[in-house]
């Protein structure tokens, strides 16, 4: 298995096929439709202006994609981001999850990014297993914020540090643009 930046004219419908399952027939996911190939395209796209989007490449086929977005859009949260990932069914527990992130992780760390944040759409045990693993602590929970499929969900919240010193009283270096694998 090989990780690369995704490209959106080539990995919009892999994408977009993969994370249909995760809309479609669960609440991991809050949207309630399914975005097209063109629409995830056009996602890629704006997300890989100022961060990585990255996809797991099996044999050729795209097995799964991790990605970051802001966190918040005032300027003092612009050292945070959150990340989404999401794999194919079929490599679901082959350390898929972990390899896309630590990809990702070590690319934010070079843009000078520092906290991490992952929302957990609840129950969802294999994925908080795999925050835990890599390190993300469990910092709340917004219960009961989400409507889907007949209930409401709440959503667990996790975060990662990115660098040590995060209470420092020096002002920060800003973020750098996106860097390449």
């Amino acid at each position: 298995m090989s990780i690369r930046h995704a490209e959106p004219d080539r990995d919009g419908a892999a994408c977009a096929a993969i994370y249909a399952p995760y809309v479609a027939h669960s609440a991991v996911s809050f949207e309630e439709v399914a975005p097209t190939a063109a629409q995830f395209a056009a996602r890629i796209a704006e997300t890989s202006a100022r961060y990585p989007w990255l996809v797991l490449e099996d044999g050729g086929r795209v097995a799964g994609y991790a990605y970051a977005t802001q966190h918040r859009a005032r300027a003092a949260y612009r050292w945070a981001v959150e990340v989404g990932i999401y794999v194919d069914g079929t490599h679901r527990r082959r350390g898929a999850g972990r390899q896309l992130y630590e990809a990702l992780f070590g690319l934010l760390r070079r843009q000078q990014l520092r906290i991490v944040l992952a929302g957990v759409t609840l129950p969802n045990d294999a994925s908080i297993g795999l925050h835990r693993a890599l390190g993300f602590e469990h910092v709340g929970t917004y219960r009961a914020i989400g409507w889907k499929a007949g209930a409401w969900h709440a959503v667990s919240w996790w975060q990662l540090p990115l660098a040590d010193d995060g209470e420092d009283d020096r002002p920060p270096p800003d973020p750098l643009p996106p860097p390449r694998l």
